[in-house]
């Protein structure tokens, strides 16, 4: 996972904002998971506050990816900080998500395991485009996009994909659904209700 104390090596829209309090991490079965999130339209300190909460949680958590949603917040917005397939770092924050796919003969799936941080200690299979770009806008409402493959391009659909009240769990055969809920289920007590919050006090 990420080392929030080294810097990733991308941030073409500044760096991540510091300064956050790690938050209890939201389960699948909430309702704000599984409904679209409000698009962005302040740009405003509490936006920021938000999303420094975010990156604190997210690494607190050993996540590469974390959405508003998963914090319990109705916010169309998600935090990076993640490598693509040649081991890169990317890092930054997309408000108002727009996934675009390849198409035709550009589209390869990749099935990988995928995880997610509301969903704690479990992993399946899921295939996902291997190229993924994601425009949106950042915390002052400037144009942002970023794009990538390998795990990058996992997350940004991934990430994008919470914010329109879709989880990975959506996207896989009940067989699989299945296997992830034994998994979950399995080390539920590894991971209580505060967490990472209480990993961080």
């Amino acid at each position: 996972m990420p080392d929030p104390e080294n810097a990733p090596e991308h941030t073409p829209y500044g760096p991540l904002p510091e300064g956050g309090t790690v938050r209890p991490m939201t389960r699948w079965g909430t309702d704000v998971m599984h409904r679209p999130q409000q698009q962005v339209t302040v740009f405003d300190d509490t936006l920021r506050r938000l999303a420094a909460d975010m990156v604190a949680t997210m690494y607190a958590a050993d996540g590469v990816g974390l959405a508003a949603c998963q914090i319990g917040e109705d916010v169309a917005m998600f935090v990076f900080d993640c490598p693509d397939e040649s081991g890169e770092r990317w890092a930054g924050v997309v408000c108002n998500p727009v996934v675009t796919l390849p198409e035709g003969r550009d589209r390869v799936l990749d099935d990988d395991l995928e995880g997610c941080l509301s969903y704690p200690g479990a992993f399946v299979s899921c295939a996902r485009p291997d190229h993924a770009r994601v425009d949106g806008v950042g915390l002052t409402g400037e144009p942002v996009m970023f794009e990538g493959d390998g795990l990058l391009a996992r997350c940004l659909q991934h990430e994008t994909d919470h914010t329109q009240g879709t989880v990975f769990g959506d996207r896989i055969s009940d067989r699989n659904r299945k296997k992830l809920r034994k998994e979950h289920e399995k080390l539920a007590a590894d991971f209580p209700p505060s967490w990472p919050a209480s990993e961080s006090a």
